[in-house]
């Protein structure tokens, strides 16, 4: 398998019905070809299509990669959350990364 992209609810109350986490894998053979981004671009315009607003991604602080990719694609960061998760038997840091899409306008 090369990888797979998802979108989940982010928090399961209609309020937040038009947000949702992303997440992204790839395959570690397939990485640093520009397939994230191409697969990051895709889901963003779909994410539009169907109405969406906002986009939230949970990343490993140490994870700069994927942080570059989400950058780049106009994500900022919306939250930090220190030392919430263990990985491979070490405390890791996650990051929130934004971005609005399809606001609404006034």
């Amino acid at each position: 398998m090369a990888g797979w992209v998802s979108f989940q609810s982010f928090y399961d109350r209609p309020a937040y019905e038009a947000t949702v986490e992303i997440s992204i894998y790839l395959d570690p053979a397939y990485r640093g070809m520009g397939l994230g981004r191409e697969v990051l671009q895709t889901s963003l315009e779909r994410a539009s299509a169907i109405g969406l607003r906002n986009i939230v991604g949970f990343i490993f602080a140490h994870n700069e990669p994927s942080m570059a990719l989400f950058r780049k694609a106009g994500f900022e960061q919306w939250g930090y959350l220190p030392l919430v998760a263990t990985l491979d038997g070490m405390e890791r840091s996650v990051v929130i990364m934004g971005k609005k899409i399809n606001s609404p306008t006034p």
